[in-house]
């Protein structure tokens, strides 16, 4: 005999599912307001099943990240794979990177993420590096091709890119708390000049 619907365990829902859901309160809501609870009431499950498969908020966050990254990751792909000058598909590299605006929700857990890693252990600090590295390699490589083809000047492609990945970064941040000054049209317009004085003059 079946049990009553009342006593039929409802069935866990995807792990995307509850990811994407994570990512959806993160922007509707802000991050102060993502708890297991409130999650759990999201996606009908309760706090107690998703620390089952998440293990702990900073694991949840973590993967909640990768995920949010992966998608990224396929826009990147897609954008670096593109017809075009290596320029243009700099200039879409960078624009991709910087956050949309004060409080972007891939950026507020980034930030989120990496503030925990203070106390992580390894495994969860080699995860974090993958996802730096990502953004890292592609952009090496765009710089390479650049310079091969006489777009750009002729630099260290992994020296150029860490330095500009951290410039990126900084300037990120301040867009995504809301730094006064720094908004995202005049932080875009800064990393072109940048760029300008640094990778195409004279190339």
């Amino acid at each position: 005999m079946s049990a009553p619907a009342s006593r039929r365990r409802t069935p866990a829902p995807p792990r995307e599912e509850v990811l994407a859901a994570a990512m959806d309160m993160i922007a509707e809501r802000g991050l102060e307001k993502l708890t297991m609870a409130a999650l759990g009431r999201q996606v009908q499950m309760s706090s107690g099943h998703l620390l089952y498969y998440f293990h702990s908020k900073d694991e949840l966050l973590l993967q909640t990240l990768e995920w949010s990254e992966g998608r990224l990751g396929a826009e990147r792909g897609r954008l670096l794979t593109r017809p075009g000058t290596a320029r243009e598909r700099l200039d879409a590299y960078v624009d991709l990177y910087v956050p949309d605006g004060h409080r972007d929700p891939h950026w507020t857990l980034w930030l989120e993420v990496w503030n925990r890693s203070q106390n992580a252990d390894a495994a969860a600090r080699d995860r974090q590096a993958a996802i730096e590295g990502a953004w890292h390699r592609d952009l090496v490589a765009l710089l390479a091709e650049g310079a091969s083809r006489g777009e750009f000047r002729r630099v260290d492609p992994d020296r150029f890119a860490t330095r500009l990945r951290a410039l990126l970064d900084g300037f990120s941040i301040h867009v995504a708390i809301g730094l006064r000054g720094t908004d995202r049209v005049q932080v875009l317009g800064h990393v072109r000049e940048f760029l300008e004085q640094a990778l195409l003059t004279g190339a």
